[in-house]
């Protein structure tokens, strides 16, 4: 004689399932932010929703301006681009970058550049002059937002050590008007 089902216990099961895959889903592969601030203008607005991959850097290594989320402090995550890596000597001359002394393009910045009226959208600095030290140390990434005047990153609080990226952003999927994959890499 077969053993009848009982539904509820069923749905009980299916919906258990469920909570754990999300839950390792949530803690391990990906997680969802919400931009606070306009230091990311006008590439990341305040109010954006996006998908940061967690798992990406365990396999791999930042390539310069990739947008990552990193632990800011105990409270506050922060979004900001990848401008230096290790080993990596940093310079802003002129509003240009310049890495390891050769000019590297910034092409996420360009619309922003046409809105400034006076003066540069990057002041001019040394890497040394921001941080005490001449290259990005082993381990480390030098941050930059990109509204630069409006921007608190590694040029006020220095490099943020790789143990503090919680991954990088994959998606924006709020607003749905601008969806994006690629941030102008």
């Amino acid at each position: 004689m077969k053993k009848e089902r009982n539904p509820l216990w069923e749905w009980i099961k299916a919906f258990s399932i469920a909570v754990v895959l999300a839950i390792v889903i949530r803690e391990f592969l990906i997680t969802n932010y919400v931009v606070h601030g306009e230091s990311m203008m006008p590439t990341i607005q305040d109010g954006n929703r996006l998908i940061i991959n967690k798992i990406g850097y365990e396999v791999s290594e930042p390539e310069r301006f990739d947008l990552v989320v990193f632990h800011a402090n105990e409270e506050e995550d922060y979004i900001k681009r990848v401008i230096g890596l290790p080993g990596d000597t940093i310079e802003y001359k002129n509003d240009f970058l310049y890495v390891n002394g050769e000019k590297i393009k910034e092409p996420y910045l360009e619309r922003y550049k046409k809105d400034i009226f006076n003066g540069n959208l990057t002041e001019n600095f040394h890497l040394e002059d921001k941080t005490g030290k001449s290259e990005v140390p082993e381990g480390y990434l030098f941050l930059m937002g990109d509204n630069r005047r409006h921007s608190y990153d590694s040029r006020h609080i220095g490099f943020v050590p790789m143990n503090q990226v919680v991954g990088e952003v994959n998606l924006r999927y709020w607003p749905l008007e601008k969806i994006d994959f690629t941030f102008q890499k």
